[in-house]
């Protein structure tokens, strides 16, 4: 019989202090109101809080809550995917417009049944929440869409204003820890958004704690920044439930701290770093950190051409 393993017990830096203040619950019944689903919720986020009562911020998941996908760290449901509602689009702007976001984050669950994995539906969001809130900077984070360009494609034509494909755990532990995806899939991915529309920002997210080593962390971010990636964030793998993925280390904030400080010295525009860290994780300071690299550009553009 194989060993079991030792359960590794939780540090103090992951302890939440919970924030259900009238922000968060009113959050929270708009979202029912309107039919809407949050990756907040259905993934557990431990800055739920924080988001949805101080920052007043909220990742959308679109096409459903049913994810075609079971990987081994996902708390979403797995099952046979919702019907598509074609009115969820003009809901989730309505939500965005009454929240008065300047910044909203839209993902969604993997839709492998659908031949464009989704993509339709993802760029009519973009331009419903452009129409309502024409001041409001849009990042997505899709799954590969099947690795599909034409999938790719129809949502970059909507033109987000950040692109975020998170590659999740080192190339090693790709087949272990997600389901259908592939490490290679993931770069190509991030590769051609890039093609497509060179100034949009592209980011993507690592979990750590699954047993990876640092040299393997360092193959992640060289392997980002060879397809032109320009943020990366990095946090702690947290076990949803006993029937995923065990928790193999704690990293301590000073390992993240000097992984941040791996990751710009490597390129990254920029780097969240953290315990609690999370793919959207205060995205809203990112887009106008991405903003401000894309006026630069334009400007070192212009002055070449003097």
């Amino acid at each position: 019989m194989g060993k079991k393993q030792e359960h590794i017990r939780k540090p103090d830096w992951l302890k939440i202090k919970l924030n259900t203040n009238e922000s968060y619950t009113g959050l929270k019944k708009m979202m029912r109101e309107k039919k809407l689903h949050t990756v907040c919720e259905e993934a557990r986020c431990p800055n739920i809080h924080e988001c949805w009562a101080v920052r007043k911020t909220a990742t959308f998941m679109i096409l459903g809550d049913v994810c075609t996908r079971g990987c081994r760290f996902c708390a979403v449901k797995t099952g046979l995917p919702n019907e598509l509602d074609w009115g969820e689009p003009e809901r989730l702007a309505e939500s965005v417009e009454q929240m008065g976001l300047k910044h909203v984050v839209i993902t969604a669950v993997a839709r492998d049944d659908l031949k464009d994995g989704g993509s339709q539906v993802y760029a009519e969001t973009i331009r419903a929440v452009r129409r309502r809130n024409p001041l409001t900077t849009i990042e997505v984070l899709p799954s590969d869409m099947m690795g599909l360009h034409d999938n790719l494609k129809t949502l970059m034509e909507a033109r987000p204003n950040i692109l975020n494909h998170n590659i999740e755990t080192v190339r090693r532990l790709t087949k272990k820890v997600r389901a259908r995806a592939t490490y290679d899939r993931s770069l190509e991915f991030l590769r051609y958004s890039k093609e497509l529309h060179p100034d949009i920002p592209t980011k993507s997210s690592l979990m750590i704690g699954l047993g990876e080593t640092p040299e393997e962390i360092e193959e992640v971010m060289d392997d980002l920044r060879a397809q032109d990636v320009d943020i990366m964030t990095i946090g702690q793998y947290l076990q949803p439930t006993k029937k995923h993925l065990d928790v193999k280390k704690y990293y301590t904030p000073e390992e993240f701290a000097r992984f941040k400080e791996i990751a710009m010295q490597k390129g990254f525009r920029h780097c969240e770093a953290g315990p609690l860290v999370r793919s959207s994780y205060h995205a809203d300071e990112q887009v106008n950190k991405a903003q401000v690299w894309q006026e630069a550009a334009k400007y070192q553009g212009s002055e070449a051409s003097v």
